[in-house]
């Protein structure tokens, strides 16, 4: 009688950490795709704006840009020009995702966009 209440409470340990790895695997699933879904722009998106177009027509082009990797794409780009307000995305255009777009806005005009790599 004992060995079965041992085994009982070994498979009900297993089924718990089993769905608990079900759970973090989706849960990593769908950060993925949350970064997928924010930061991805298309490279003929980057050339097809130009400075000095007005914000809302390029951000009715852009994702949201609000995703958890916002700061790690901040890191490694040139310096923001004064008094604008930036966006970084990665290019869908990459393998390995390491192209960042930036565009800046200032007084409600595209005022610049930088293309670099990450570190």
């Amino acid at each position: 009688m004992a060995q079965r209440k041992g085994c009982l409470i070994g498979c009900g340990v297993a089924l718990v950490l089993g769905i608990g790895a079900v759970a973090l695997l989706l849960f990593g699933i769908g950060k993925i795709a949350d970064v997928a879904e924010k930061t991805l722009v298309d490279p003929e998106v980057y050339t097809s704006v130009k400075v000095g177009d007005p914000e809302d027509a390029v951000r009715k082009k852009l994702p949201s840009g609000e995703s958890f990797v916002k700061d790690t794409l901040k890191e490694g780009g040139p310096a923001e020009p004064q008094g604008s307000t930036c966006s970084w995305y990665l290019s869908s255009g990459d393998g390995a995702g390491s192209t960042v777009f930036r565009f800046c806005f200032k007084d409600g005009r595209l005022a610049e966009k930088v293309d670099y790599e990450t570190k």
